[in-house]
């Protein structure tokens, strides 16, 4: 399995969701390799469909899919859990949505 984090240079959050990954990977006993993939322009951006940081794929689609859009910039991603809005997803969220991959 090949797991990437989509990321922007100056993002807060995804080295929390690197070190919150690396730990659900290892305690679901998933064999996978992660990638950090930095995005650092809006034509990256857009050429890679990237609706913001941190962003989780696996295998190429993203972890926490959302609506396709006309336009893609650099700019933080929000998630939604049942605590509230996050800057990064919960490892409750990424266990759930590993398992469900």
């Amino acid at each position: 399995m090949k797991v990437e984090i989509l990321y922007f240079d100056g993002c807060p959050t995804y080295k929390a969701t690197e070190k919150t990954l690396r730990k659900v990977i290892y305690e679901e006993g998933i064999d996978a390799e992660i990638q950090l993939v930095a995005i650092n322009t809006d034509e990256e951006a857009q050429r890679v469909r990237f609706p913001g940081s941190p962003t989780v794929r696996v295998d190429g689609e993203d972890l926490f899919p959302g609506p396709e859009r006309a336009v893609y910039a650099l700019g933080c991603r929000m998630y939604a859990s049942s605590e509230g809005l996050w800057g990064s997803p919960t490892a409750e969220m990424l266990s759930v949505a590993l398992r469900n991959f």
